[in-house]
């Protein structure tokens, strides 16, 4: 699977926000700040995960009606399986 520029730019900002997250810890900043900032990079890794999946979900759909390997359902409940696995 490719992965465009889109995708590497959340998990470069993703990044940023932890570089951010450990600067605030190391100055000792406020706990509530800290946890704000940790569930706001937490969101952005799970948008990116669906992001992601979906990406996959459609690249594969599209391969397998290609190919005429596996069915539609079958790589669904797999990009289920991904998300769930994902928590």
């Amino acid at each position: 699977m490719d992965y465009n520029d889109q995708m590497k730019n959340r998990v470069k900002r993703i990044e940023g926000q932890l570089r951010g997250i450990l600067k605030m810890m190391e100055e000792n900043k406020d706990c509530k700040e800290v946890i704000t900032q940790l569930s706001a990079a937490r969101t952005a890794i799970d948008r990116t995960i669906g992001v992601v999946v979906s990406s996959n979900l459609v690249h594969c759909v599209q391969q397998a009606n290609n190919e005429g390997k596996g069915t539609t359902e079958e790589l669904v409940t797999e990009a289920v399986n991904l998300l769930v696995r994902s928590r």
